[in-house]
This record gives C-alpha cells, sequence and structure tokens, in this order.
C-alpha cells in the first residue's frame, strides 16, 4: 500500500487530509506542523499522525501534546510527499528532504516552475495533461485559478478548434480565505506580473491567452470573466453551455448574485470545509455578441485543488487511466452529488 504524507497542515494540507485520512486505498502517514497553535489538537483530534521538527519535539510534548514523531521520519517512512507548505517553502523542502531521502513529491501551485527555485519542470492540470504526470518524480499542482482556467479552456478548445482566435481572462481573486485571520484590505489591488498566465501555457502552449489579475475585499471565492474571441461569428449560448453538461467538477448555476451565494449554499448544505470543489459558470453572464463569448464562473479557491491533488497522485503513483482516476475521485469527494445539487438549489 502507498504511503502518503502530507507536509503542512494549512488550508490546503487539513483538506487534504480529511480526504486522504479515509482513502482506503492508500496508508495515511500524517501530516506535518511547524507551529503551536489550535490546530495541532485539531488533528490530534482527527486521529492523524503529527510530525514535527526534531528541534521541536520538546516544546510541543511540554504542552501535553502527543506528537507522532519528526519530520524527517515521516518522510523516510513514506513513497509520496504531498508539499502544503507556504508559498515558497516548497523548494526548501526539496533541498532539504525529498532530494537528500530520494522521495517524491506534489508540489501547489504556489511554487516556481522557472527559474532557480524552479521544484518541478511540469505543472498538472487534470482536464489537460493528466497523463504526462505519471512516473514523475516532482509535479506542481496548478493553483486554483490555473486549474479552473484549465477546466474552462479545455473542453471549448477541444469542441471549436481553430475556430479560436483568443483567450482574455480577468481573474477577479478573493484577498483571503474565511479561516485566514489576516485583515482584508479596502482595496483593490492588481498583479503587476501574474503567474498564471505563463502557468497555463505550460500545458496548453497552443492557446492565445492573456491574463490579467485583481485582488478585491472579499473572503468567498474567485471569479474570473473570460472572454473567448472567434475568427468568425461566435457559438450559440446553448452551444457553450453544452459543452459543460458532462464535465466533472464544472456546475451550471443561474440564481446566485455572487461568490457568496454559492459558498454560503455549500455551507448550508453541509459540504467538507464549506467547499464545492469545483467551477460554477453563471449562466445569467453568460454574453454573446458577434465574435465574443463573455463567459463568468466561479472558482473554489481554497476546495478546487484537493480533488486535483488526488488526480494526480493517481496518475504519479498508479498510473490509472483518467476516466478510472475520475471515477475514483468522484467516488471520495461526491463531486457529481454535489454538482447536482447546487444545481438544484441554484437554477
Amino acid at each position: 500500500m502507498v504511503r502518503v504524507f502530507i507536509n503542512g497542515y494549512g488550508n490546503i494540507g487539513r483538506r487534504l487530509a480529511s480526504a486522504l485520512s479515509v482513502d482506503k486505498e492508500i496508508q495515511f502517514v500524517g501530516i506535518a506542523k511547524y507551529t503551536l497553535d489550535d490546530k495541532v489538537k485539531e488533528a490530534l483530534d482527527n486521529r492523524y499522525g503529527v510530525y514535527v521538527p526534531k528541534d521541536a519535539i520538546s516544546s510541543f510534548k511540554q504542552k501535553g501534546l502527543d506528537v507522532t514523531g519528526t519530520v524527517d521520519d515521516a518522510v523516510k517512512g513514506s513513497d509520496l510527499v504531498i508539499d502544503a507548505a507556504r508559498e515558497g517553502g516548497g523548494y526548501d523542502n526539496k533541498k532539504k528532504l525529498y532530494e537528500p531521502l530520494n522521495k517524491r513529491a506534489i508540489f501547489q501551485g504556489g511554487e516556481d516552475r522557472h527559474g532557480e527555485s524552479a521544484v518541478a519542470d511540469i505543472i498538472h492540470n487534470s482536464r489537460v495533461n493528466y497523463t504526462v504526470a505519471a512516473d514523475r518524480k516532482y509535479v506542481i499542482q496548478g493553483s486554483c485559478n490555473v486549474s479552473g482556467m484549465g477546466r474552462i479552456m479545455q473542453p471549448l478548445i477541444e469542441k471549436f478548434g481553430d475556430r479560436i482566435k483568443r483567450f482574455d481572462v480577468q481573474l477577479i481573486r478573493r484577498w483571503a480565505d474565511l479561516e485566514d485571520t489576516k485583515p482584508v484590505k479596502d482595496s483593490i489591488e492588481w498583479d503587476r506580473q501574474p503567474h498564471h498566465q505563463d502557468d497555463v501555457k505550460d500545458f496548453l502552449p497552443q492557446a492565445n491567452l492573456f491574463v490579467d489579475a485583481f485582488k478585491v475585499p472579499s473572503r468567498m471565492m474567485h471569479l474570473h470573466q473570460m472572454f473567448i474571441r472567434f475568427k468568425d461569428k461566435a457559438p450559440t449560448k446553448e452551444e457553450i453551455l453544452e459543452s459543460y453538461r458532462k464535465e466533472f467538477g464544472v456546475a451550471i448555476v443561474s440564481f446566485a448574485k455572487g461568490t457568496g451565494d454559492v459558498r454560503k449554499k455549500a455551507i448550508e448544505l453541509g459540504f467538507s470545509h464549506g467547499d464545492t470543489n469545483m467551477v460554477h459558470i453563471h449562466e445569467d453572464i453568460l454574453r454573446i455578441q458577434d465574435d465574443t463569448v463573455k463567459l463568468g464562473y466561479s472558482d473554489d479557491q481554497t476546495g478546487m485543488v484537493i480533488p486535483e491533488n488526488h488526480l494526480l497522485l493517481q496518475s504519479m503513483i498508479f498510473k490509472r487511466p483518467r476516466d478510472e482516476a475520475l471515477k475514483r475521485t468522484d467516488a471520495l469527494f461526491q463531486m457529481s452529488k454535489k454538482r447536482k445539487i447546487l444545481e438544484e438549489e441554484l437554477k
């Protein structure tokens, strides 16, 4: 049985632990914790193995926290590490732990793909390049925004091909997550050099893509405004929507006034961590004019990449066909069921 360790226990690590700890196909080793806070007790209450830096064991135990061992021990005893470090921390972990111990690792979307701090030579998107990750030692799981763009762009590319002239995307990003304690600034800020464009071009090099990114004072979700320009007359609204009727991880909704409505509905319905794990096309703001389609969709910023990591694990370790992997991930995350409920509730 494959032994998997999660190095980190923040917003991503906590969600990964919830899923992998009940996945009967793997042996979940546990999580790494680097700070003494209330999340340590949460992990212990969930009966996860908790591993800490060697020089911190005594301070954790002095607080009555029964940690399992050191982070080094956990990495040594694992077949795969899912790195859930804070953005930029993955490179240090790779150099200090994964390479010396010859361990395979999945990194998250905040890590570098190019340059001196690059952690891997591929960015994974389950909709576009699922099979390419098989047998790779190090892979970056694309960020929520990048994953969402892949889920939306690839079906259109497959259906309309070279009729598409270009994609222009405005990423309207939430300032902080619901769990974060940092304040939300009363400001709209822009990213001078958003990494999302280069990340998407990594697995969709043929797409003529331009991306702008803005951060707004919200904690709920991202909203993407995608403009698809065609060489001739744009498809009809129904043709666009038809591209997504059977897409994994894509819901089509119309009765939502904002991203908060979607998030609050997920919480109300009791979805794990309040996540939908998908993108939600907002049918009521889908517009067609001449050669242009304007497509708006909300993107579950914390939940989106969790099933993506699970799919990546299946490609890297088990080398499963994508159809089989989707079934296993759907069974674990109940995404088809959640999609059906959301579409009924928000129609």
